[in-house]
């Protein structure tokens, strides 16, 4: 595949054919926060964008205006956050696969790039399934452990990314312009016995927004790892059609 059907650049028409030929479409979701002083508010929508172009380009999907809130509650006092309720996140996708059902989407992929995400995601797929006739596939960084041990040399936060020698090195690959490496830290803040247990958030745990060695990042680590991760999502999304027998005129 060559060409991305992007629904917002193109017709009635041309949406009504697209569907025809290849029912399925993918919403990228992502979310607006801080990630630390060298990478911009919007690192998890344009990680959940760029993958989501690549997985359409080679898969032939619909590729659908990207949701950039999330529930980001714990940085909702820095300048630049905005923040969903985590259950409006779940109606959001749910509103989503009502829509794109009624004219003729035969399956829904979730292309995630934002972690407080994923438990929107799940539960809203649930609750379809008792309400419409369309599968819904979730995709967050699929074979994360295995990627992140044969690319990055630093641990994560108690297996958390965030701001750190993954997202950094995803986002030198997809936006270098965007990142100031001069800026990046290395920060593993203290996690208090209450933290997950309380109402204690990240937000007050750490002093620059990391959580791990942004400062080992490298634009082809982050190469390396985006296309493992687009042959993964790629391959789940033909599953899909095998699984739930989508056919098109492209290889599914």
């Amino acid at each position: 595949m060559e060409h991305i059907h992007e629904l917002m650049t193109m017709t009635r028409d041309e949406v009504e054919e697209a569907v025809k030929t290849f029912p399925v479409a993918v919403l990228p979701l992502g979310a607006t926060e801080q990630h630390g002083h060298h990478l911009p508010m919007g690192v998890d929508i344009f990680l959940a964008e760029a993958l989501a172009k690549q997985v359409c380009q080679e898969t032939g999907a619909l590729l659908l205006p990207s949701i950039p809130f999330g529930y980001s509650w714990v940085w909702r006092d820095i300048p630049g956050t905005i923040t969903l309720q985590q259950h409006h996140v779940e109606d959001l996708i749910k509103d989503v696969a009502h829509s794109v059902a009624r004219y003729g989407i035969k399956l829904l992929v979730l292309i995630n790039g934002h972690d407080s995400n994923k438990t929107s995601m799940k539960y809203a797929t649930r609750e379809l399934v008792d309400e419409i006739d369309m599968p819904v596939v979730y995709l967050f960084y699929p074979d994360l452990d295995k990627t992140l041990s044969e690319n990055c040399n630093s641990s994560t936060w108690h297996g958390m990314i965030h701001a750190c020698e993954f997202e950094t090195s995803l986002m030198l690959a997809v936006n270098e312009r965007l990142v100031d490496m001069e800026k990046a830290v290395k920060e593993y803040p203290k996690q208090p016995d209450l933290y997950g247990k309380s109402s204690i958030s990240l937000g007050t745990l750490s002093q620059s927004g990391v959580f791990g060695d942004a400062t080992q990042a490298t634009k082809e680590k982050g190469e390396k790892m985006f296309k493992q991760f687009t042959d993964k999502m790629s391959a789940l999304v033909k599953e899909a059609c095998e699984e739930f027998n989508i056919k098109s005129k492209y290889e599914c």
